[in-house]
């Protein structure tokens, strides 16, 4: 049985209710904003976060209905229109040592998944899966991409006080005409909700603070407990396990192997005829064999 399909008019409310709906259901967030254009909620924080004595008032979420300078990993742009995309960007203080900083991105990825698989019925979590480092897929259709950025904040202190701005890019509608400009499979949230009930009755600022809700868990735990769970909680989404892989970086094939997990630093590992590789978390892009 399949789902209703999502109302246009709701599925982005203007942006002072989005953020009267995000504060009411976020309260652990100090500050939370949402604008209707900008250019990159990652690059508004970080700007913020670098100025003496700001922002004060972490974690804070700033949303937008569209961004006119949206980046995406290693520099990609983000295309969108409004109401096609769900975007949004988190500042978090974290408390780790910076060689551990890499790890955030699984961790991330990992946590997304999981936490957006709460909005699907039972039946249909599995289908949605996680691609290394962090990007979320459908039926292994991207579906969200996830850039992590840090930098020191203008009131850190401490060597380990490091400033984190996680950002979103969930795709609402418009699936089929960006698989067909970008000549690969690209999954939407109407897609899903068009068979399953349950993702149907999901609005974005469920989506939204869904997604915030366990970054903020996450980032905790990781700074209270470390990362040794980390590989396991991985391979319950693990969208790449078994798979025959390229690894590219600057585009030059660097490994090719079957994907067999992560590692506790959160690098991906290949198994192939020379055992078990790790692969660094970096500007490097990892591309299904065809």
């Amino acid at each position: 049985m399949t789902g209703p399909s999502p109302d246009p008019a709701r599925v982005l409310p203007p942006p002072g209710v989005m953020a009267a709906t995000l504060r009411e259901i976020l309260p652990q967030f100090r500050q939370v904003d949402w604008l209707e254009q900008t250019g990159s909620t990652n690059a508004d924080l970080l700007a913020l976060a670098r100025r003496d004595g700001g922002p004060p008032d972490r974690p804070w979420l700033l949303g937008t209905h569209l961004q006119s300078q949206g980046r995406g990993r290693a520099g990609r742009t983000w295309q969108n229109r409004i109401g096609a995309n769900l975007m949004f960007s988190c500042a978090f203080d974290v408390f780790l040592p910076a060689r551990q900083l890499p790890t955030l991105a699984p961790l991330i990825g990992m946590a997304t998944c999981q936490a957006l698989r709460t909005r699907l019925d039972a039946r249909h979590r599995t289908r949605l899966t996680m691609k290394w480092p962090n990007d979320l897929l459908w039926d292994q259709a991207k579906l969200a991409g996830i850039l992590i950025e840090s930098t020191r904040s203008g009131t850190a202190q401490a060597a380990d006080h490091h400033l984190i701005i996680i950002g979103m890019g969930l795709n609402l509608e418009d699936a089929r005409a960006l698989s067909q400009s970008l000549d690969r499979r690209i999954a939407d949230w109407a897609e899903i909700a068009a068979e399953d009930s349950a993702a149907a009755h999901a609005t974005a600022a469920d989506l939204a603070a869904c997604a915030a809700r366990a970054w903020y868990d996450a980032l905790n735990h990781a700074t209270a407990r470390g990362f040794a769970d980390l590989p396991a909680r991985y391979a319950e989404v693990d969208g790449l396990a078994g798979r025959m892989l390229d690894v590219l970086d600057d585009g030059r094939l660097r490994h090719t192997g079957a994907a067999c997990g992560i590692d506790g630093d959160g690098r991906l590992l290949l198994r192939n005829a020379d055992g078990v590789q790790a692969i660094s978390v970096g500007e490097i892009s990892v591309r299904l064999q065809r």
